[in-house]
């Protein structure tokens, strides 16, 4: 009998083309998940991927199915927020996916303003990579979402909600650290540390934006996989960095200096959604207003 953890788990492996990254998505250790997905091609009679020591791919029959299965999850959300909604004493929550590990004071200033705009609608707050974020607004699993941007999507839209000032991440010891002010093309021209094109990549691009305008060639010395790992390098002296004022501003340590840049370059947080073919839900397009109002040029 084929059940929903059968297609989940099918799901993940088709999308991700890799076991490895299809299990750190689903929870669940690689082997288990392998024996799922050839239960599903046994209980089918048909494969479903062709694998090999060094790719997976989906057979025609695996397109189909990764296609209708999407489709069912799809379907399924809607029966359950359909049902829920019918309950005299429910209100379905507003689902927000937060993407690249935010800790912005505006992120949380949006989301304390929108509980005190409405506070009887319920408020689910869900950390993702940034690499899930899109797909999971797709399949509606979350209403939406924030992150420095995502890939270009035709299923999903996404608008700057604000920008916070670039500032420059500096070890104690650093020969700019007591400066008042640094300019870009000096901070860059000493080895830096970058985040990781695969588990950052809206702010990976807009960092690189940044130091293909100001350095003519800067030297990338480590790369991390999360904003609190990018501190950490800076702090062990492996390199300069920069971040946004908005994260700058939760910083309390004493290994790592802050100092302003003399430009005025900023970094973009998004908000993002699904579009709608029959229009946005108010309470969907209620919280976009209000996200809207937090915008600073």
């Amino acid at each position: 009998m084929v059940e929903l953890r059968h297609l989940r788990y099918f799901i993940a492996v088709a999308e991700e083309l890799n076991f490895r990254r299809a299990a750190e998505r689903v929870h669940i250790d690689q082997t288990p998940l392998s024996r799922t997905v050839r239960d599903l091609e046994a209980q089918l009679g048909i494969a479903l991927l062709v694998r090999s020591p060094r790719r997976v791919e989906l057979t025609p029959a695996g397109v189909k199915l990764l296609a209708h299965a999407r489709m069912l999850f799809t379907r399924l959300e809607r029966v359950k927020r359909v049902v829920r909604e019918t309950g005299a004493r429910y209100r379905a929550p507003l689902r927000v996916g937060v993407a690249d590990g935010m800790a912005q004071p505006r992120l949380s200033d949006c989301f304390v303003g929108w509980r005190a705009l409405a506070p009887d609608i319920p408020l689910e707050i869900t950390e993702m990579p940034a690499t899930e974020l899109s797909a999971a607004l797709r399949r509606e699993e979350v209403d939406v979402g924030f992150s420095f941007g995502a890939p270009d999507d035709d299923a999903v839209a996404q608008e700057m909600a604000w920008a916070y000032p670039l500032e420059a991440l500096l070890p104690p010891d650093h020969e700019l650290a007591t400066r008042e002010v640094v300019q870009t093309s000096e901070l860059l021209a000493f080895p830096m540390i970058a985040c990781r094109l695969d588990r950052l990549p809206g702010l990976r691009r807009q960092m690189d934006a940044v130091r293909q305008r100001y350095a003519a060639k800067p030297v990338i010395v480590a790369e991390a996989r999360t904003l609190v790992g990018y501190v950490i390098h800076v702090a062990a002296g492996l390199g300069v960095g920069v971040a946004d004022a908005g994260h700058t501003a939760t910083l309390r340590r004493t290994d790592v200096v802050v100092v302003p840049l003399a430009e005025d370059i900023r970094i973009k947080t998004y908000v993002l959604h699904k579009h709608r073919h029959h229009g946005l839900p108010d309470v969907l397009q209620r919280f976009l207003a209000h996200a809207r109002t937090l915008h600073q040029p």
